[in-house]
């Protein structure tokens, strides 16, 4: 599984990084998300075939720096709109 890095959001006193996770090609692979922060990680993979869709979900995780703990609850909410 690839590993594109997305960004970095300080988290209280941590940084958290946020990447996008691709597996298969371009035309058709699959793609999630992947957060880690202080030697934790979360991540939710096969979340859409959409890039696009992922990478926008993965850049909303970054600017509302949201943590390992709390980013089931948020793609489930994602995946509900």
């Amino acid at each position: 599984m690839r590993r594109l890095f997305v960004g970095e959001a300080r988290c209280r006193a941590s940084q958290a990084r946020y990447y996008l996770l691709g597996e298969g090609t371009e035309e058709s692979g699959s793609y999630g998300v992947l957060v880690e922060m202080d030697g934790e990680e979360a991540s939710a993979a096969d979340l859409s075939p959409s890039r696009q869709r992922v990478l926008e979900l993965a850049e909303a995780l970054v600017r509302g720096a949201v943590t390992p703990v709390a980013l089931r609850d948020v793609v489930d909410d994602w995946l509900l709109e």
